[in-house]
């Protein structure tokens, strides 16, 4: 990704940590560097890895790297929806949620219906 595509707060981070933030990259890279999954796969896991823990912007950062990498908006929600029984429907749906707001683009409060 892009350093003027990053959110802001991680460029914050890097402009006032440049060593750490430079040292958790490296790590990044050595981990992926490591195994046999392609890309698209390896943010699939994190993604799921970060519903896990609740990390709404982790899952919007792998989210929009994984479709960058190839991964279709099918594949991205797939991996959401698989982890209803390992973490639970409530946790799901807001990754859901999280992961719709990249694929979808924020929706904002509900209106009523009209009618």
């Amino acid at each position: 990704m892009d350093d003027k595509n990053l959110p802001r707060h991680y460029q914050s981070l890097q402009e006032r940590y440049p060593e750490v933030i430079s040292a958790l990259e490296a790590l990044g890279a050595a981990a992926r560097a490591q195994g046999p999954l392609d890309e698209p796969t390896s943010h699939l896991v994190r993604i799921a890895a970060a519903a896990a823990v609740g990390s709404e912007g982790a899952v919007h950062s792998h989210a929009r790297r994984a479709l960058a990498a190839g991964a279709s908006a099918e594949q991205v929600r797939h991996a959401v929806l698989l982890l209803v029984t390992t973490i639970g429907f409530p946790r799901a749906a807001a990754a859901m949620s999280w992961v719709d707001d990249i694929i979808d683009g924020p929706r904002g409060a509900a209106t009523a219906d009209p009618r």
